[in-house]
This record gives structure tokens, sequence and C-alpha cells, in this order.
């Protein structure tokens, strides 16, 4: 299964002459596009779901008729039954989509039967004959990778083009993807529009790649507001970058009102779980006291925790080489500490 990459690089803070005694991070400016990747369904209790590196969620699958005893099953993490009770639906209706995509997920995760992506793959053809999107968007991901069949990036694409059109969210997010990887600036365009999809629906990786378009004004209008407002509802739903994009726009006061305070908490909240950027970006602050009380002890934790995931940093090294032998071991044990949790 391919690793998500994430659209944009973070953007770095402003260089005003208020922040000249904490120097700006200078990231790529470029969209990168990410790679298309194999999707989980996600509860529905829990929508809007969290997006996280390497697990974006998608849209639950639609029941036949209420109450749904199998995807309700599915959701309590009761595979087996979830699969017993989706083979009886199509047993007496061989038409039930929503139960054959559900033995697709099933099978194409290996939750309750062993892995087998052909069988995976031949439920998903099943139901996306019966106009299931997700089984669609399913089978157009494992086309591109090769999993249950051979290899085929044009099918692949054809069949995420098809559950877009059914207005599945997680398709019209990967084929934005894909588009953004051509170069063309009708495909940008279109990228957006189909981002903007996956955004309405609450996807958050979708909510921050619209947040970096609308900075930089590629495939939409320039507009730091309206960034903004897509970066704010990324971090909303769980999103990692999302949060630290709105961070620095929010210190910067880049698209709606400045708020040094506010910001160091997203940046606090993105560096607990785990973000280098905002554990640096958060090392600074507590550097020279801003959005938070002066605390070089905490600076020093930080700038360790960022550092042990390779970004390091000189101007932070110089300014806490002041700090006592008794600072930087409460500075390392309180590193360590973070580290154990996350």
């Amino acid at each position: 299964m391919r690793s998500r990459v994430l659209l944009a690089a973070l953007i770095a803070l402003a260089g005003s002459a208020a922040m000249a005694e904490v120097p700006k991070y200078e990231a790529p400016k470029d969209v990168v596009p990410a790679t298309p990747r194999a999707i989980k369904m996600a509860p529905l209790k829990d929508l809007p779901t969290p997006y996280t590196p390497g697990a974006v969620g998608a849209v639950p699958l639609p029941s036949a008729k209420p109450p749904d005893v199998a995807f309700g099953a599915y959701q309590r993490g009761q595979y087996a039954t979830a699969f017993r009770e989706a083979t009886q639906r199509i047993a007496a209706d061989p038409k039930d989509a929503a139960a054959m995509t559900l033995l697709g997920e099933l099978y194409n995760q290996g939750l309750g039967v062993r892995q087998d992506a052909v069988k995976a793959a031949e439920w998903y053809r099943l139901a996306a004959a019966q106009g299931d999107g997700h089984a669609m968007a399913a089978l157009g991901l494992m086309a591109m990778d090769g999993r249950g069949g051979p290899k085929d990036q044009k099918g692949g694409r054809a069949w995420l083009e098809k559950a877009a059109e059914k207005g599945d969210a997680t398709a019209a997010y990967n084929l934005g993807l894909l588009l953004l990887g051509t170069g063309a600036q009708a495909d940008l365009v279109k990228a957006a529009s189909l981002f903007q999809k996956a955004a309405d629906n609450e996807i958050g990786a979708a909510q921050h790649n619209m947040g970096v378009l609308y900075l930089q004004g590629r495939g939409v209008a320039k507009d730091p507001a309206k960034a903004a407002e897509w970066f704010r509802r990324a971090a909303d739903n769980g999103d990692l970058a999302g949060e630290v994009e709105f961070a620095i726009l929010l210190f910067n006061g880049t698209g709606l009102p400045k708020d040094e305070i506010r910001a160091a908490r997203y940046f606090a909240h993105a560096a607990s779980r785990g973000n280098a950027i905002a554990q640096n970006r958060l090392s600074r602050l507590y550097t020279v006291g801003r959005g938070v009380p002066k605390n070089l002890v905490e600076a020093a934790a930080w700038n360790l925790s960022a550092s042990a995931q390779g970004l390091t940093d000189a101007w932070l090294d110089q300014a806490l080489t002041g700090i006592s032998a008794e600072e930087r071991a409460r500075a390392e044990r309180l590193a360590a500490d973070r580290a154990n949790v996350n």
C-alpha cells in the first residue's frame, strides 16, 4: 500500500520585523502531488473522521435497510459477524451493493478473513456493477497499485472518474492528486474543483490542499482569508499539516486577525502529536516568550524533540547554549517522556 504524502510543504512564518528574533523557516513553495492510496471506511458515529499521516479515512458505506447489522458489526470491530451478515444479505438479495462492498473491504484489509486482493476486487466489481461509488473508488486505487489484478493506471483513473461522478469524496480527492501531477493549468483548475468536493465532505487532507491552493493562488484566485478558513477546518478534522499551516497564518495575521497566544496553542497541540515543524516553532516561541511565557527548559525540550526527527536549528542551538546542566537534564527528560507518549 502506498504511503500518503501530503499535498504541500509547510508554509514558513513570515519574516516581519516583529519576528526578527525568531528567524523564519524556509520551506519549499511549490505544490507537491500526493500519491493516491487505499482507504479505510470510517465509522458513522465518528464522522467527520480525523485524518492522520498514513490513515486517510473514507465516507461510510450506505446502508440498504435500517438497521444495517452487517455494517454495525464492522463499526464495532466484529468482523466475522460483519462477514456472515453481509453474506446472508447477498444470498437474500443478489443486488445488495452495500453488502458486496463491505465484503470487498473485509477481504481488502484482511479483517475477519484472510487478506485476499483478488477476492476483494471481485466483490468490488460486483458492487460497482450495481452503481456503488465506493466500490468504484476502491477498484481504481487497486488497479493503479496492481492489487487484485494487473497494474493499470489508465483503468484506475477511469474508475476514480466514475466514482467521483457518483459523488464519492475520496475518489474526488485521489483524482485531484492525479491531476496535480500533469502540470497542465486546466488540470490544476479541475484538481481544485475535485478537492473542493472532497473538502466539503470534511476530508481533512482535501481541506488542507484547498488552503495551500488558495494561499498560492493555484487553480483558484489567491485568497489568504479562504486559505486560513480551509486550514482551520482541516485542523478541526485532525489534519496535522493543516493545523500547523493554520497556526502559522494565525501567528502572522495572514488572512485573519493576528493572535499569537491562540497560534501557540495550535503549535503546542501539533507538537504534542509529533510534528517536527510545530516542535521547532514552539521551541522558538518559548525561547523568546511569544504567545507563551518564556521558558528555556521547554524550549530546549521541544528543540530536542524536533532534532530527533532530523529538524536541526542552529539559531536555537545557539540561543539555548546558556542553560544550566540541570536545566538541560530536565529538558532531556521532558523530551524523552514526550517521545514515549508519541
